[in-house]
């Protein structure tokens, strides 16, 4: 299992998005800071709160190879640095996971709204009930 994190700018909040590969499938997590976070912020982040972060559902992904020249290493890090944003794949898991969220929201609110109905319909009968017990 291997565990990529990205911050960047994403106006006006800084960002970081957690990326967890296991056995071909990527799930994501995105977390906003305020403020442009410092290193020794963002480690305490991970730290203290990594067991708490909510991942995407998985979805499968291929896997690339890691250079073993360290020269490359380097180059590709430099790459990831100067490139802004996140992976394609990552933003599509990201919009997967906020409409699952957004339908689970829909769902749960309608439930309180029938719910908040019929105590209103159950209040209505009952005064209306005591209203014609002394006739």
């Amino acid at each position: 299992m291997g565990v990529t994190l990205t911050v960047f700018f994403d106006d006006p909040f800084w960002v970081s998005v957690f990326e967890r590969m296991d056995d071909g499938k990527l799930s994501v997590c995105q977390v906003t800071f305020g403020a442009e976070p410092k290193d020794y912020e963002v480690w305490e982040f991970v730290l203290g709160h990594y067991h708490e972060l909510t991942f995407s559902p998985a979805v499968e992904a291929e896997t690339r190879q890691a250079a073993d020249n360290p020269k490359r290493r380097q180059r590709n890090a430099g790459k990831q640095m100067a490139r802004s944003g996140i992976g394609t794949k990552s933003q599509q898991v990201l919009q997967m996971q906020l409409e699952q969220t957004k339908q689970e929201r829909k769902v749960k609110s309608r439930e309180q709204k029938l719910e908040e109905i019929e105590r209103q319909f159950a209040l209505k009968q009952q005064k209306k009930r005591e209203k014609h017990k002394g006739h």
